[in-house]
């Protein structure tokens, strides 16, 4: 007995870093893709040895697997958007940027994982001598989401107030980036403000802080909610770039109001 052909949904592909926690990295990509709609895949680039409570530990792939992995669900699934997130080591980064050569179709959200010092459990999870790298990796991009501390390394700025924002924004763009989307939750005070640059446009996003508790994963969430939401829309136009933002940072919000404790760390986002 024949069957009709079962139209494949469309897939958002994930190249990032295990969090045994679940509450980043993969883990928390696959949440958020699932909650954009789309299936979500993934590659694993780095191993680390962290909970809620902090990193300890992080052990990077190797290129090459890392490369594997990526081109075998991209030969057989229907990949509509590439996420990234941590890689860990300048060859990793090398390594997806030849993805993302071969695939100048499918669009990229670049997570530029590298380090977080503002946040309780900040550590480095990308070398040093990757930041020229990854810099690559984002004028490969559709879209680059910086938070404060890999916007300054990127930009090669100090940031320290909402024109700061701006003009980083504007600078990564400038320096070949699709587009920008430089995330400001860690000024030190004030209402939350994004801002996001695409060509000529610049675009900020303001929003009342929530009183809340520190939590674990808002990056990865957000890029991965952006990568899942330009899957299902099977666009990657300027347009559908700030939809898929918009989109993102509203269900990101949504989550924090409803962010869970599961141990003795920060709060994860469900």
């Amino acid at each position: 007995m024949s069957h009709p052909p079962v139209e494949p949904w469309p897939c958002a592909l994930s190249i990032a870093g295990l969090d045994p926690s679940g509450g980043a990295g993969i883990a928390a990509d696959l949440r958020m893709f699932h909650a954009a709609g789309v299936w979500g895949c993934a590659a694993l680039a780095v191993v680390t040895v962290q909970s809620t409570a902090g990193l300890v530990s992080a052990s990077n792939l190797d290129p090459c697997l890392v490369a594997d992995q990526a081109r075998e669900v991209l030969r057989h699934e229907r990949v509509r958007a590439i996420k990234t997130g941590a890689l860990g080591s300048a060859a990793n980064v090398r390594a997806v940027c030849s993805i993302l050569r071969d695939h100048p179709d499918i669009p990229a959200v670049v997570d530029p994982v590298m380090i977080a010092t503002r946040a309780p459990t900040g550590a480095r999870l990308l070398d040093a001598e990757a930041l020229e790298a990854m810099r690559e990796l984002m004028r490969l991009s559709g879209l680059v989401t910086p938070n404060l501390d890999e916007a300054e390394a990127l930009a090669e700025m100090r940031i320290a107030s909402c024109d700061d924002l701006s003009r980083a924004a504007r600078a990564l763009v400038g320096a070949g980036a699709r587009a920008a989307l430089v995330k400001g939750g860690h000024l030190d005070e004030g209402p939350m403000v994004d801002v996001l640059a695409i060509g000529r446009r610049l675009i900020r996003f303001v929003g009342p802080r929530l009183p809340m508790p520190p939590f674990h994963g808002g990056g990865c969430s957000l890029a991965s909610l952006v990568a899942g939401r330009l899957a299902w829309t099977g666009r990657s136009d300027d347009a559908a770039i700030v939809e898929a933002v918009r989109f993102g940072r509203r269900r990101l919000r949504r989550a924090l109001r409803h962010a869970v404790s599961i141990g003795q760390g920060l709060l994860v986002l469900p």
